[in-house]
């Protein structure tokens, strides 16, 4: 017997490394995590840690390669948390469960298989028909960040990132105040003997709220303008300091963007566009170099000169006011954001492993249907419905249709 011969029996009663033991049922889902490929995403929608509790429940999760490296979260990082690391899109999409941040772009649809599912961002007003004739094509059921719902009616999603907007955006104010960003040179704040800076904010929701934490601590002085004065109690209540606060339909605010360093609009919709408050007129009075900030830019927008930007061209001067649009501010901090989202995706995805799917799962919580805007191929949301002339199926029927 040669040497090689022994060394290889000996070999072959060495311990071979073996993957990690994990149940599986009829219930097991297969979740893919593509890498995002638009507006400069940088957030994915599952941390490692959030990935190893799924595998350890029965569940496969694919992550495409460098999905989670903007996020701080490396390919290895997955890989021992029992992912399986796809080369290409291609596998990923061969998932029948499909969890992203922004919504499917051109390329994405070419990978996507017919019947799958697919949670996301919608971002409505980026848009067009041809996007949702797309979805019917593939026979897709899509659910919108924007709508998911949790047991209590709340919006887990949406308040989370609004949390991360908030308490990001008077950063952002005070970059581009700075003479760094050819702003007016002014310190977001106030010091002794110098009057503080103004700043105005439209809607009296999670960003605002977190927001007023900032610009006070910093100095600033406050106005916080909404329709509704409910909502404005409320933020007084849960700032817990006194803030100056008004109706919007009033000629003060008018007067006070005039004189605003910063306007930071924060009104979203209850559905479908978010409302223009601040006219074309009122921007063109503002001080020149004063900074817009546009938060609701995925709705619409609330001010009539905004126009969506990006991480890479985030600002742009219109009427001498600097205004920053971009959509996806919390992609800004990825790392936070990410966990943010895991936190909030991993025990539904437990649950619907459990109630045996997503058809399943959203049928017996009416609370989690409501993310669905597309079932099968065919428009659930009725203002999406109508905008774009399509065919409408109410998913409530269909519930009601079951029992």
């Amino acid at each position: 017997m040669t040497g090689f011969e022994e060394l290889a029996k000996q070999t072959a009663l060495y311990p071979k490394e073996a993957p990690l033991a994990v149940k599986t049922s009829r219930n097991s889902l297969l979740i893919g995590l593509p890498k995002e490929v638009s507006l400069q995403e940088n957030r994915i929608a599952l941390t490692p840690e959030a990935v190893s509790i799924l595998v350890r429940n029965g569940h496969n999760v694919i992550v495409e390669k460098g999905a989670g490296e903007k996020a701080k979260f490396p390919d290895n990082e997955y890989s021992e948390a029992g992912a399986q690391i796809a080369p290409s899109p291609q596998e990923v999409y061969d998932a029948n469960l499909i969890l992203k941040v922004e919504p499917l772009v051109d390329g994405e649809f070419e990978h996507v298989k017919s019947g799958s599912t697919v949670i996301s961002a919608l971002n409505l007003p980026s848009h067009d028909r041809a996007y949702f004739e797309k979805i019917n094509e593939k026979n897709l059921t899509c659910f919108g960040y924007e709508y998911i719902e949790d047991q209590s009616g709340g919006l887990p999603i949406i308040r989370s990132m609004s949390e991360i907007a908030g308490s990001t955006v008077m950063l952002i104010a005070g970059e581009y105040l700075s003479n760094a960003d050819n702003g007016r040179g002014i310190i977001l704040g106030g010091i002794t003997g110098v009057p503080p800076t103004k700043v105005v904010m439209l809607g009296a929701g999670t960003v605002t709220e977190y927001a007023i934490r900032t610009a006070l601590g910093m100095g600033s002085d406050v106005k916080v303008f909404d329709r509704h004065l409910y909502k404005l109690q409320r933020l007084k209540y849960a700032v817990g300091q006194h803030v100056y606060t008004s109706i919007i339909d009033s000629d003060t605010m008018a007067e006070a963007i005039q004189r605003a360093d910063v306007v930071i609009g924060a009104m979203r919709a209850d559905d479908g566009l978010s409302p223009i408050v601040v006219t074309e007129e009122m921007v063109g009075r503002m001080k020149p170099d004063s900074v817009i900030i546009d938060v609701s830019i995925d709705q619409g927008g609330n001010f009539e000169t905004s126009r969506m930007t990006t991480h890479k061209d985030p600002a742009y001067k219109h009427m001498g006011v600097i205004h920053y649009c971009v959509p996806n501010i919390a992609a800004r901090v990825a790392y936070t954001a990410s966990m943010a989202l895991s936190n909030i995706f991993l025990p539904f995805l437990l649950e619907t492993g459990t109630t045996g799917g997503i058809e399943q799962m959203m049928y017996a919580n009416r609370w989690f249907m409501k993310g669905v805007y597309s079932h099968k191929g065919t428009l659930t949301n009725a203002y999406i419905a109508r905008k774009f002339n399509m065919r409408f199926k109410d998913l409530d029927l269909l519930l009601a249709a079951r029992f």
